[in-house]
């Protein structure tokens, strides 16, 4: 009962964390906002890396790694994020807290299924451009996300297969307010509005096998271009302050704006590795992307790119069976990470690295575990008139480990 009503709050809890701005990037301005990562914090913390097939933990970027669960999981997440934004004369910190996924996984055999919530992008921004004759002041909110369901099948001893399918959907919106100057103390106002819907699979396979007495796995995974349908509105009005300070809309219309469909581009990732699973192991993998093709009605236009990720990580378990040393038992995790976003702004490609560590820590008794990542990153550049990103993020997960379905033998 107790398991049952802490699914059903935290259920509850991520409709509504998911709703709240989790980014607080000027890049989440083009598109469909900053792209979240789509994997767990173990994964995270070694720099993204994804091919792991793991009994107790699930895998939520290679669906093929589901046929490697021997115990029901229940796993939650969420990352607290500092920022340290600057320009070649200005700086800006920000915080935010975000919920990063709810999960559920089932083994059935050599058959493995999840079920889930997580972000896709979230939109959280607030730009002021000043000139001789106005004041501009961009904001946004929102942004994407993703129930998903999938399956992973042994199809071998040394071969899996999975597939995962996907359901986006979410509302973004934008505010442009413009203040003539010196009369700053009115000025119009445009708001636009995008709800979006639409759906994406994800198809993954891994082969393991041993080279002497080591674990050897090599894992791919492919994600054709899909369609996102946005439906838009737009509201214009004037707009003053009163002696307070407070926003005064006047004589707000609506006006008509074409709905569009924003393209999801293609997505493979190749990855390998090797080690003893109970001891340690490393691998990399890279990840390649199409080129973007947004066409909201009333985004600011961007140029965007081929994108790419590359990711290099491990791990290491002292004594895994250790019964006398609580630290040795612990996961210790590592990794890099280096991404060519795709976006382009004033002719530069945002680039993201990040350097990553974590501790996998068990609860004693069980199967469960208590996940802790560490990211330290930068995104961007002070050159051409653009932002920096210096970022810090501490993201914990929980992973809840049980058996089920299991007939009782005694009552």
């Amino acid at each position: 009962m107790i398991k049952k009503i802490l699914l059903g709050s935290l259920m509850l809890l991520s409709l509504h964390s998911f709703a709240q701005e989790s980014t607080a990037s000027p890049y989440s301005f083009y598109g469909l906002g900053e792209v979240k990562f789509k994997g767990t914090v173990e994964n995270k913390s070694m720099g993204g890396l994804g091919i792991l097939p793991d009994s107790i933990h699930t895998n939520l970027q290679n669906p093929a790694a589901l046929s490697a669960l021997k115990l029901t999981l229940f796993s939650v997440a969420g990352t607290y994020n500092t920022q340290s934004l600057k320009t070649e004369s200005a700086s800006e910190k920000a915080r935010r807290t975000s919920l990063d996924y709810i999960a559920m996984a089932f083994p059935a055999g050599k058959l493995g299924l999840t079920l889930g919530m997580m972000p896709y992008s979230s939109v959280g921004y607030k730009i002021r451009y000043e000139s001789p004759t106005d004041v501009k002041d961009n904001k946004g909110k929102g942004g994407v996300n993703r129930v998903f369901v999938g399956a992973g099948y042994q199809l071998t001893s040394k071969i899996s297969v999975g597939l995962d399918f996907g359901y986006n959907f979410g509302k973004i919106e934008t505010t442009t307010a413009v203040f003539p100057v010196p009369a700053i103390q009115n000025g119009s106002r445009e708001l636009n509005t995008s709800v979006l819907n639409g759906i994406n699979f994800n198809a993954g396979a891994i082969y393991k096998t041993k080279i002497k007495k080591y674990d050897f796995i090599t894992s791919a995974t492919f994600s054709p271009e899909a369609n996102i349908k946005s439906s838009n509105t737009r509201n214009t009005a004037t707009i003053t302050y009163d002696s307070q300070g407070n926003e005064i809309v006047i004589d707000p219309r609506d006006v008509s704006v074409a709905d569009s469909d924003l393209k999801m581009p293609s997505k493979f990732s190749f990855g390998s590795g090797i080690g003893e699973i109970r001891k340690w192991f490393v691998g990399f993998e890279t990840t390649f992307q199409g080129k973007r093709e947004f066409g909201n009605a009333y985004a600011e236009k961007a140029s965007f790119e081929s994108s790419s990720k590359f990711s290099l990580g491990g791990y290491y378990v002292p004594n895994y069976n250790s019964f006398t040393n609580y630290f040795n038992k612990i996961t210790y995790r590592g990794g890099l990470r280096y991404e060519n976003t795709g976006l382009v702004v004033n002719s530069q490609s945002i680039k993201d690295r990040a350097l990553t560590l974590g501790l996998g820590l068990p609860i004693n008794g069980s199967f469960s575990n208590i996940n802790i990542g560490f990211e330290f990153g930068k995104r961007g550049t002070t050159v051409a008139n653009l932002v920096q990103e210096n970022y810090f993020n501490v993201s914990v997960g929980l992973s809840f480990n049980d058996r089920w379905f299991v007939k009782r033998k005694y009552d």
